[in-house]
């Protein structure tokens, strides 16, 4: 693909992004579109998210776990970036209005004391670089209309990355087994599902080696500081004007998320 095509796709999602208007699939549009293409289109739209202002503090895993698969329909992991505007504290009231189609996922953050720079980077190395992991929730977000995605979709649109927030309580990976220890996901008050860490990619520390691999062999490192969320260990959760989230991870902590208005689709 072109560099007109690519800056032409990226300028549309920012758009999108912006306007709070989903678009048509891209992979509709093009088939021949490659998962290279896609990652390079998502370049585009996050440089101008970074132009207006923004930060980059992180980066996102994507479509770790089965359910979240076979929702998606999308079977390999993909990556995105966090901004600063993203981030939101813990018992946030997060505006529905400012999101299109949005979807929460809960799982675990790590944030990094040490730079990682693969390939060749392990789980146990992964470990020894984390400074604390954290509950969090993801609020994932489509701007491709009616979330109808393929992998070249998800991932040009920065793997629908929406917003997140981050839970208070500190936990040292090295002390909490994070493969083990369980997650439980209340909605207004009831279950509504659970998981542990092995249910992503058979430990959350994994995937964050998976990423670190990748990205090192595209020649981009974890810095330290930076906020490396793992993928969802729920299932996608459907949010509505009113909704509360509370997910705890036992030994550790919980986070919570509140919802106000309705959704811009």
């Amino acid at each position: 693909m072109n560099q007109d095509k690519i800056a032409g796709y990226g300028d549309e999602l920012y758009a999108a992004w912006l306007e709070r208007k989903a678009v048509a699939p891209l992979l509709a549009r093009e088939a021949d579109m490659s998962i290279e293409d896609a990652y390079r289109i998502q370049e585009h739209f996050v440089a101008r998210r970074v132009a207006a202002g923004e930060r980059i503090v992180g980066k996102k895993i994507g479509a770790t776990s089965r359910p979240v698969q076979e929702f998606l329909g999308v079977y390999q992991p993909d990556f995105g970036m966090l901004t600063s505007a993203m981030l939101h504290e813990n018992g946030a009231t997060l505006d529905l209005g400012e999101l299109i189609q949005p979807k929460a996922e809960a799982e675990l953050a790590f944030v990094l004391k040490h730079d990682l720079v693969g390939p060749g980077i392990t789980a146990m190395d992964v470990i020894r670089a984390t400074d604390y992991v954290l509950p969090c929730f993801e609020i994932v977000d489509s701007r491709i209309d009616n979330w109808q995605i393929k992998i070249q979709d998800t991932v040009a649109d920065n793997a629908s990355c929406g917003v997140f927030v981050l839970g208070d309580s500190r936990g040292d990976p090295r002390r909490l087994d994070i493969t083990l220890a369980g997650m439980l996901l209340e909605k207004n008050g009831e279950l509504f599902s659970t998981a542990a860490g092995a249910a992503v990619q058979g430990s959350p520390a994994n995937a964050v080696a998976w990423l670190a691999n990748t990205l090192g062999e595209l020649g981009i490192p974890f810095r330290a500081g930076e906020v490396i969320l793992s993928g969802s260990q729920s299932t996608l959760v459907p949010v509505a004007d009113g909704d509360e989230l509370v997910c705890t991870v036992g030994g550790l902590g919980s986070c919570r998320v509140r919802f106000s208005g309705r959704a811009a689709a």
